[in-house]
């Protein structure tokens, strides 16, 4: 290994000197033989030919050889490889042993110094670029080791030149600086202690943006000087300025709850701003909203418990203290609820319109400002954090504040019972609730569940207990009603009544999907367009924060209307004879006789018919609706039932109910007193309709025969006995057409009072809650068709008096006198004509009396002339089917007899062509049938009785008995 070690040596020496390079090859070897562990030595040139020959002809040999030498030569420094040689030695020393390792180290030496030698080679270039650069930086330190020496120069030269004066100047100079530096200091901090009083001063002045500000400012000048003492002091009575100036804005905050002033909230806002506590002062904001509510809610009641619980109850006023809301609203007297509940609204108006102004001011102040020249100036992230975070806080505390104020309203309500109350001051009460909840939709959109159901409830208990005494009331109107014309003028509305005032805008403009047809003397709705009010009436022009923007409140407006209402007649204008006593002067003389002749009758019919131009002269009357006391009652009652219904939607459908119950128990008795005197058939003067109505009524309101055995506690409460009509009530008069003026008042003001149901109707289905009022049974009998239920009434009452304005028995009677087998045609008609068609003349002098004293329409007129038409036919029929024998000649006189009855009939009345009459004429034509066609038209014809077609059968088959036979079996088979 030596012999390597300087073989290499010598090789670099050489090499050095043919480069020049003498001691950079000495630096290189040095450092070569460290890391090889001193084993390279020099090798000359034919070694080197040498070498490389021997790796190019055995380049596989030498690899193998350098893979055999032991790792230890290469992985371990300063390592002495005699040493470890000589240790691998054996005890016994053996020469071949020893000279064959000789051979083996020879020829890895061998190998070794061939691959330093080819590695040398390869890497000559690059170490004659880096002894180049060598010698580069060996000139750059010989420049730098000359630019030392002369600054080492130039700097004793320096010394050698300044002064001990010279520095003297500049250690002064110095100290001035020194000096100054500290006066400012002094001076700054002379002026913070100056500051206090100035912050003191603008807190008492209410400036807190200003005295923030400079707070804000002496605090930073006090960080600035921390070291000294004095100011270390300073900072800590900053800092309790600081936070006495944040309590007063927090009470400051809590003074705007209830009274807000913009120019005030300008500066606590901007005080908080500077603080950088936005989102937490509209955190402390809402606090003191919620704290306000309370707070004034217990003010307001406990102001009124106050006198009353230390009088009644003897205890202190501590005691009254400690009480909660909840208690005190127990200890509330009837004379002071109403006046406390206005109170309490308006003490929570104020809070409620103190937070909408300030949502105001935050959307007028919190918009994106503009510069001068139009464009949006860019706003920080943290701002627009805030405005979004105080634009959230603002929208959600909406509902929550209206919670808080209707919970403690509905506490309020709660506390106290109903029973007490006259329904004008539940009415009251109801107006301030029905404001307050209008007043919430406004504030936040919201409904009022909570505030609605609270009142709910008790509302409904009350409103039940009221209209069971109504209906009573009603009961005792009915059994002393005296069935007389109410006076009232022609143009009569039921908006003019005292109780239809407060809703007088609502239904004027309300415009409902189908519009229903109303009598004139009702409401001629005008245009929508021209109201300020809405369909239910409850919005207000501009909204309630915009109109009542000062100290006024909605609730300071009065809730009843004042005004007096005119609806009565003046008596002394009308004719005289409106409502003179019934009388039969004006009866001509001629129906006055036992007999009329027949020339004679058409100068009576034609006095009749003056007499009816006489009704002309009570036009003006005509115009004013029928109307009784009893049905001006009950349109007052519903008026006020539509007030509450208005007030307190969620039980519009109880009072719905209890206003058709009033309609239906009038519609009944009307039926009850006069329609029970019918004495015709019952099937051809009630429809379905009417029949199915009058039951409904009965099953489920009227107090019937098996219910007045059951025990009064079990009674359905709303079930009502039926009053019995007035003993000054005559219906037996025949001079009075059997109280016809009475019956005619009764039919025709259910009729009106119908009319003005009907046109409630589309509002009554609106108050309605959605999705209920289409098949709410209260609302069932308020459909379209009620008006024409209603008039199916006049037929079986008008049918009573019909019935019995002529005696059809006696003249039935004089028809079966009559010999109806005459063999020859007559040309005269018979008797028994004239005399009905006498009674008929006394029947129409009657109605035109009656007409000048009641005003009869045409419908009444045409209903009473209908049903005499009716029952004319019917007695014709009859009559005819009494005869036992008839011939050909009788046949003609039969229809001699009904063709004058026709002609003089027609005169007597407008009705044309004559009601019924087919029914005479097909009976009578029925005689000229062949025994075949007999067959067949029996079994078409079901409207006559058995006794009309056998008699039919008997007459036409008298020649003929097996004929007759076949058609009797027919008849009793169609009678089984």
């Amino acid at each position: 290994m030596g012999d390597i070690k300087h073989k290499v040596l010598e090789f670099i020496n050489k090499r050095g000197q043919n480069l020049g390079l003498q001691s950079a090859a000495s630096a290189v070897g040095e450092k070569a033989g460290s890391k090889h562990s001193e084993i390279c030595v020099p090798i000359g040139r034919d070694n080197d030919a040498e070498a490389v020959r021997k790796m190019q002809l055995e380049p596989l040999a030498d690899q193998d050889v350098l893979e055999s030498i032991e790792e230890i030569y290469f992985s371990i420094s300063n390592f002495d490889p005699v040493e470890y040689e000589l240790k691998k030695l054996p005890e016994v020393l053996d020469c071949s042993l020893i000279e064959n390792q000789r051979k083996v180290l020879q020829q890895q030496l061998e190998v070794v110094s061939n691959k330093v030698l080819q590695l040398i080679l390869q890497k000559q270039v690059v170490c004659n670029e880096e002894f180049e650069r060598v010698l580069e930086i060996q000139k750059e330190l010989q420049t730098t080791l000359r630019v030392c020496r002369e600054g080492r120069s130039y700097l004793n030269s320096a010394v050698r030149q300044f002064t001990t004066a010279s520095l003297g100047i500049l250690a002064n100079y110095h100290k001035r600086q020194q000096v100054q530096n500290l006066l400012h200091s002094f001076n700054t901090i002379k002026t913070l202690h100056q500051t206090e009083e100035r912050l003191q001063e603008l807190l008492r002045e209410g400036n807190c943006p200003g005295a923030i500000s400079l707070l804000l400012e002496c605090q930073s000048a006090a960080a600035t000087y921390r070291q000294f003492t004095c100011v270390a002091a300073l900072s800590g009575k900053l800092q309790d300025t600081l936070v006495m100036a944040e309590e007063q804005l927090d009470q400051a905050l809590a003074q705007l709850c209830s009274h807000f002033r913009a120019d005030h909230y300008s500066k606590v806002q901007a005080a908080y701003r500077l603080l950088g506590k936005t989102q937490m002062a509209m955190d402390q904001l809402h606090m003191h909203f919620a704290s306000a509510i309370h707070n004034s809610a217990f003010n307001v009641v406990h102001g009124y418990v106050e006198l009353c619980f230390v009088q009644s109850s003897g205890e202190s006023q501590m005691v009254l203290n400690k009480k909660q809301f909840r208690e005190l609203c127990k200890y509330i007297t009837p004379e002071s609820f109403i006046p406390c509940l206005i109170d309490l609204c308006k003490a929570l108006w104020k809070i409620m319109q103190s937070y909408h102004q300030v949502i105001n001011w935050h959307q007028v102040n919190d918009s994106a400002k503009l510069s001068a020249d139009g464009v949006t100036e860019p706003v920080d992230f943290e701002a627009s954090f805030n405005k979004e975070y105080v634009k959230q806080k603002l929208e959600n505390g909406l509902a929550r504040i209206w919670q808080d104020v209707q919970a403690r309203i509905s506490v309020y309500l709660l506390g106290s019972g109903r029973a007490w109350y006259k329904f004008e001051e539940f009415l009251q009460v109801l107006r301030v609730v029905h404001r307050l909840i209008e007043v919430g939709e406004e504030f936040c959109g919201s409904k009022s569940e909570d505030l609605q159901n609270s009142i709910r409830t008790q509302s409904i208990n009350y409103f039940r207990n009221y209209h069971k005494g109504r209906l009573d009331e009603v009961r005792i109107f009915l059994e002393n009603e005296g069935w007389e014309i109410c006076p009232v003028k022609p143009s009569f509305s039921i908006l003019q009544i005292q109780e239809f005032r407060s809703l007088r805008h609502i239904l004027k403009g309300w415009k409902p999907h189908e519009q229903p047809t109303v009598q004139r003397s009702c409401i001629s709705s005008p245009d929508c367009s021209s109201s300020n009010h809405s369909h239910d009436g409850s919005s207000v022009a501009g909204g309630y924060f915009a109109k009542y923007s000062d100290d006024a409140t909605p609730f300071d407006i009065g809730c009843d209307d004042s005004q007096e209402e005119d609806i009565l007649a003046n008596l002394g204008d009308e004719p005289s004879g409106y409502f003179s006593d019934e009388s039969d002067e004006d009866i001509p003389e001629e129906l006055k006789k036992d007999f009329v002749d027949e020339n004679a009758s058409d100068a009576v019919i034609s006095k009749g018919q003056k007499c009816t131009s006489k009704r002309t002269v009570n036009q003006e009357m005509m115009k004013a609706p029928i109307l009784t006391n009893t049905a001006l009652i009950i349109l007052r009652q519903c008026g006020k039932y539509l007030q509450m219904s208005h007030l307190l939607r969620t039980i519009a459908n109880e009072v719905i109910t209890c206003m058709s119950q009033l309609f239906d128990y009038y519609f009944y008795v009307v039926h009850l007193f006069f329609a029970n005197d019918l004495t015709v058939s019952f099937s051809t003067t009630y429809s379905l309709k009417l029949q199915t109505t009058l039951k409904r009524i009965h099953d489920n309101l009227i107090v019937s025969e098996n219910d007045k055995a059951v025990e009064h506690s079990d009674l359905d409460s709303r079930k009502i006995f039926p009053p019995r009509v007035s003993i000054g009530v005559d219906l037996t008069q025949p001079e009075t057409l059997y109280g016809l003026p009475k019956r005619v008042v009764a039919v025709e003001s259910l009729i009106f009072l119908a009319k003005q149901f009907e046109f409630l109707h589309s509002y009554l289905e609106h108050l309605v809650p959605q999705g209920s009022a289409v098949n709410t049974p209260s609302l069932h009998h308020f459909n379209m068709q009620i008006v024409q239920v209603t008039m199916d009434v006049r037929q079986p009452v008008y049918m009573c008096v019909a019935g019995r304005a002529v005696d059809f028995n006696q003249i039935i009677i004089q028809m079966s006198k009559v010999n109806w087998e005459v063999k020859d045609v007559r040309s005269e008609h018979s008797q028994y004509v004239d005399n009905l068609l006498r009674e008929l003349q006394i029947f129409s002098m009657r109605l035109d009396d009656i007409g000048r004293r009641i005003p009869l329409s045409q419908e009444v007129l045409n209903t009473l002339w209908e049903s005499v038409a009716y029952l004319c036919c019917n007695m014709f029929v009859e009559g005819f089917s009494n005869a036992k024998k008839c011939s050909n000649g009788g046949r003609a006189l039969m229809q001699l007899d009904f063709t004058q009855f026709l002609s003089k009939f027609e005169k007597l009345t407008s009705i044309k062509p004559v009601p019924n009459r087919e029914l005479v004429e097909l009976y009578v034509k029925a005689y000229y049938q062949h025994e075949a066609e007999l067959e067949a038209w029996i079994k078409e014809h079901c409207e006559y009785s058995m006794k009309q077609l056998m008699a039919l059968v008997n007459c036409a088959c008298q020649n003929n008995k097996k004929a007759r036979q076949r058609l009797t079996s027919l008849l009793e088979e169609m009678g089984r």
